[in-house]
């Protein structure tokens, strides 16, 4: 379960630049989104290759 809370850590973390993205328009906010959700990304993507090692293992 710790893989759940580091998607929830890092969706959270991020909520702060969501805002200054597209409530005030801040372009280096944007910027700081767009590579937390590539993390966010690379992390779901591992985490389906670690489930479906397991489940083959099973």
């Amino acid at each position: 379960m710790s893989r759940f809370s580091e998607i929830k850590d890092l969706v959270l973390g991020l909520e702060g630049d969501f805002e200054k993205f597209y409530d005030k328009g801040n372009q280096a906010a944007g910027t700081r989104v767009r590579k937390g959700m590539q993390d966010l990304k690379n992390l779901a993507q591992d985490i389906r290759k670690e489930v479906q090692d397991k489940k083959n293992a099973g």
